[in-house]
């Protein structure tokens, strides 16, 4: 690389393979050529924060707040496209309900779920309310062997 005051170089076996403005200003600034990203990053060019946000508000005010919380949570709010395109992609695979269930059920752990902690419950049905099985719903066995007080009153001596 070669730095000077208004230029970035980048050389790749001594040929200059690219070169940018050098910027000035804020920590953190950055530009981005569009041709110089790999093209699965080119995909979410078109996308925004915006776009995403909106497309969760569709599914309900949980999917919102992990959607908003994920794009909050880096520096530059393009690296969590992939995350909440991800996110969002499990209503098609669920459905809207599951997703809003699960953003609900990992918000109760975490400010800030990931991708893995929503399709870990999704996969696991722990978005769903529990169902007990049929034999699990009485509160008295249906078998062993169950002795009253009358049973007891016959052995007195």
């Amino acid at each position: 690389m070669r730095i000077t005051r208004t230029t970035v170089e980048v050389f790749f076996s001594g040929n200059r393979i690219c070169s940018h403005p050098r910027l000035y200003g804020g920590a953190n600034q950055y530009s981005t050529v569009e041709a110089h990203m790999p093209p699965n990053h080119q995909q979410y060019i078109q996308w925004n924060g915006d776009r995403f946000r909106k497309w969760a508000v569709k599914i309900g005010s949980n999917t919102h707040t992990v959607i908003n919380a994920l794009l909050s949570g880096y520096k530059v709010e393009q690296q969590g496209y992939k995350a909440c395109m991800g996110i969002l992609k499990l209503a098609d695979k669920y459905s809207p309900e599951r997703l809003e269930n699960a953003c609900r059920k990992a918000l109760t752990f975490t400010p800030r779920p990931s991708l893995k902690n929503i399709q870990a419950i999704l996969s696991s049905g722990q978005d769903q309310p529990e169902r007990k099985r049929p034999e699990e719903r009485h509160s008295v066995p249906q078998y062993g062997f169950t002795r009253g007080a009358e049973y007891y009153e016959g052995r007195k001596k």
